[in-house]
């Protein structure tokens, strides 16, 4: 199971207490997975559609609590994931899908008399704070997805409209997130990215097992890059000090073999016999062999001034 599917799974088994806090959830559900249907006796049915079984019981149990009304439920295997069922909720009673359209405002009436579908969230639903809450855990369950941790921090929203694409980031970022909302194909997508501003976000909507969850994902992964980081950095120091020791060693062997490292300064002379004695040494470790013993910034002088030498012998030579 994904750990979208996980979230989605513990979110549905959340407690239903307040009457305005369904509301505001059951409203998203209709707008990110209901539909309506005409039938042959001009009635309106409302249907809902959902591949998961947790979220099918939530969306029949907020209607039951709500309007205590009868839906009908079918289980149809998909064709194309043949693993997965599908299950479509019908509500049929005219009474009873009249009462949802008007809880959570999916209809509205323009000067001509004309009924439009509303798909902008109306501000009664969310006029408290928790009702807002209860709207993004409502638009997370019927269109919402969020990447596995372990492998990126994705958390999104697909929604066929884009007024209620606008109003749902509005909602989410009343709580001082910064969701974007973007064009995939006819879909608008209301996402977040930051893993910070994702645990921000679960907590708000209630799903506190997944938010510790990816809490400890994240503290691994940062141990990790971290780790990485400082062996990366290492690696690169000990490169570092190999290839100056190396070109030192090569220098200090040029002079040797053409004026001799007797002709070097005393001072010079005495770190270069060094070098080529011990050869994988440190600066550090050079200058604690030297007498009397100097530091790393003194020895990396002398053995520039060798270096300097040495390509000044190669000039005079034409060994460049």
């Amino acid at each position: 199971m994904s750990f979208s599917s996980k979230t989605k799974n513990k979110l549905s088994r959340l407690e239903i207490n307040d009457s305005c806090c369904p509301k505001a959830e059951l409203a998203a559900l209709v707008r990110m997975s209901g539909s309506i249907q005409l039938t042959g006796s001009r009635k309106i049915n409302l249907k809902f559609s959902t591949e998961n079984a947790a979220i099918a019981r939530r969306i029949f149990t907020l209607i039951k609590t709500l309007h205590n009304t009868q839906t009908e439920v079918m289980v149809r295997k998909n064709k194309q994931l043949k693993k997965n069922n599908s299950y479509l909720m019908i509500i049929h009673d005219p009474d009873s899908v009249d009462a949802i359209i008007k809880d959570t405002g999916l209809f509205k009436l323009h000067d001509n008399n004309i009924l439009n579908i509303n798909y902008k969230v109306p501000k009664h639903i969310i006029k408290k704070r928790c009702c807002k809450r209860a709207y993004i855990r409502g638009a997370f369950l019927g269109g919402g997805s969020l990447s596995d941790p372990e492998k990126t921090y994705h958390l999104e929203f697909v929604t066929h409209n884009k007024e209620h694409g606008k109003d749902l980031s509005k909602i989410i970022n009343s709580f001082n997130l910064n969701s974007k909302i973007v064009l995939r194909k006819d879909n608008y997508v209301v996402y977040i990215k930051e893993g910070e501003q994702i645990v921000d976000l679960l907590n708000i909507i209630g799903a506190h097992n997944s938010l510790l969850e990816l809490e400890n994902i994240r503290v691994l992964k940062d141990i990790r890059n971290n780790i990485n980081r400082i062996v990366n950095c290492e690696t690169a120091n000990l490169s570092k000090t190999i290839n100056a020791a190396l070109r030192q060693v090569e220098n200090i062997e040029y002079i040797k073999s053409t004026i001799g490292i007797d002709e070097l300064p005393e001072n010079l002379q005495e770190v270069a016999r060094a070098r080529l004695t011990h050869r994988e040494a440190s600066l550090k470790e050079l200058g604690n062999m030297l007498m009397p013993p100097i530091g790393k910034s003194g020895v990396n002088h002398r053995l520039r001034k060798i270096e300097e030498i040495a390509e000044e012998l190669k000039k005079e030579r034409g060994d460049l």
